[in-house]
């Protein structure tokens, strides 16, 4: 625990103190995960305009999906690993990263969703189990590409939003704090828990946590592993939105669906945007052409 009493928060990055980078290298052994799924994303050509479908397989650790209709230009990214309660793999951040990379030129994407294709969590955090195999040079290597995960997510020019309805404990809770907002079922429970087990949070949480709660009490929650329920989230500020959840067990993720729609026309730079300067010249509702 001394590795936490030095916990301090940079104001322009996400990096961890010496101390902590030292501590995860004190973990063991692990043999490289592979990928269960490739993913293929297909774009569609439709008259009238372009129209985005996705291929997914079931096997796929990562879903991506494009929402068409009166959701068009939502991203979704569906983590679908129910062996693993969707720990956090090597497999896992390699076909994040790849997805998250191909957005961020895509000008027809207008927000992107992160979600868990498993009831009842969200994301358990990292591999444990996997990385117990780990040899110690792989170590550092796997935390840097998950922190670098995080601050690519981070950084996608959309709005980005987690969609909570169930747990996401530890690099769960890290994947999540680098969205945008956060949309949690009342019942979804969350917390930087890897402590107890002498891990320091390593993919952003010392960091970004602080940003969202404040220093004194990210430390508290840092220092106990506590675990908060939505609605305990809700009232520090942690997540944006908290919901009860419903009898399909997605209603955060319906929560995000409605935010998103109203961010498609509200906060990108597109043609629209004259439409709703005029409109508000000539006080009346604005027409949207959705370009």
């Amino acid at each position: 625990m001394a590795a936490l009493a030095g916990l301090r928060v940079l104001a322009g990055g996400s990096g961890v103190t010496r101390a902590a980078r030292a501590a995860w290298w004190q973990l063991p052994r692990s043999q490289n995960a592979r990928l269960k799924g490739q993913l293929m994303i297909r774009v569609t050509c439709a008259a009238g305009g372009r129209q985005y479908s996705s291929e997914v397989k079931s096997e796929d650790e990562l879903r991506v999906r494009y929402l068409e209709g009166e959701e068009q230009g939502i991203v979704v990214l569906g983590i679908n690993r129910p062996h693993a309660k969707n720990a956090i793999s090597k497999g896992l951040v390699k076909s994040m990263l790849k997805a998250v990379d191909s957005l961020k030129g895509n000008n027809k994407v207008r927000t992107v969703i992160l979600r868990s294709e498993v009831p009842g969590v969200f994301c358990a955090g990292a591999d444990l189990k996997e990385r117990a195999k780990m040899h110690p040079s792989e170590v550092g290597p796997f935390v840097s590409k998950a922190r670098a995960l995080m601050n690519e997510f981070a950084n996608l020019p959309m709005p980005t939003i987690a969609a909570l309805d169930g747990a996401a404990l530890g690099g769960g809770l890290e994947m999540a704090l680098a969205s945008d907002i956060i949309v949690a079922a009342s019942s979804a429970k969350m917390g930087l828990v890897e402590t107890k087990l002498a891990i320091i949070p390593g993919a952003g949480g010392t960091q970004r946590l602080p940003r969202a709660v404040g220093v004194a009490l990210a430390k508290e929650l840092i220092f106990s592993a506590r675990v908060l329920d939505g609605i305990e989230a809700k009232s520090i500020g942690l997540v944006s939105h908290v919901v009860e959840q419903n009898e399909e067990g997605d209603a955060a993720y319906r929560r995000a669906v409605a935010l998103a729609r109203e961010f498609i026309t509200q906060v990108i730079p597109t043609k629209d945007r004259m439409e709703g300067l005029l409109a508000f010249k000539e006080k009346r509702p604005p027409r949207y052409k959705g370009e």
